[in-house]
């Protein structure tokens, strides 16, 4: 068993939502988001997003389930 947290609702939605609009790019356009709002300063924006990331990237690997 993990001991990764899972992953909150808004990141899940997120994810779901990237990978439906861009497939296999969605990993792409969430690294893209993230390195927006770091150069902004935004770190709680970038923590959500290399959030969603790393869940694409699980999904891609076979881990987690898309719902």
């Amino acid at each position: 068993m993990s001991d990764v947290p899972a992953p909150s609702p808004a990141v899940q939605s997120a994810a779901m939502t990237l990978i439906a609009q861009y497939g296999d790019d969605a990993e792409v356009i969430a690294v893209m988001r993230a390195a927006e709002l770091a150069a902004a300063g935004d770190v709680k924006g970038l923590e959500h997003w290399d959030a969603v990331r790393d869940l694409i990237v699980a999904f891609d690997a076979g881990e987690g389930t898309r719902q």
